[in-house]
C-alpha cells in the first residue's frame, strides 16, 4: 500500500472525524495529482450535507417568521406545509447525509484495494 492511496482514502475516511479540514490541508499540502483528484471530490461530498443545512435552516426560518397564527386557519394548505416544513428538511437531511457517508466509505474502500 503506497502513501498516495492511504491518504486518498483518509481523504474519505475524513468525514468521521474532519470532514473539509484534512481533504483541504492533504489538497494544498501534496503534489501528486491523483491524491488531489480524491481530495477534491471528498471535498465536495463534504460540501454537499452542509450546503442542505444551511438552505433548510433558511427555509426554516421564513417558515418561523412567515407563519402567522391569526391570520391562517389551521385547515388551511399553507399552514399545513410550513408546518411540517421542519419535519420535511431533517428527513431530507438525514437522507443525503446517509448517502455521502456511505458513498465516503465506499470511495475511501475502493481507493484502498
Amino acid at each position: 500500500m503506497t502513501n498516495s492511496r492511504l491518504l486518498s482514502s483518509l481523504c474519505y475516511f475524513s468525514i468521521f472525524f474532519a470532514p473539509l479540514l484534512l481533504p483541504a490541508i492533504i489538497y494544498f499540502v501534496t503534489d501528486e495529482f491523483e491524491v488531489k483528484r480524491h481530495a477534491k471530490k471528498s471535498i465536495i461530498s463534504h460540501i454537499i450535507p452542509m450546503a442542505l443545512l444551511i438552505a433548510g435552516f433558511i427555509v426554516m426560518s421564513f417558515s418561523i417568521f412567515s407563519f402567522n397564527p391569526q391570520v391562517v386557519a389551521p385547515t388551511d394548505g399553507n399552514f399545513i406545509f410550513w408546518s411540517m416544513t421542519p419535519l420535511i428538511f431533517i428527513i431530507l437531511y438525514s437522507l443525503l447525509f446517509l448517502v455521502v457517508l456511505i458513498w465516503n466509505v465506499y470511495q475511501g474502500i475502493k481507493v484502498l484495494k
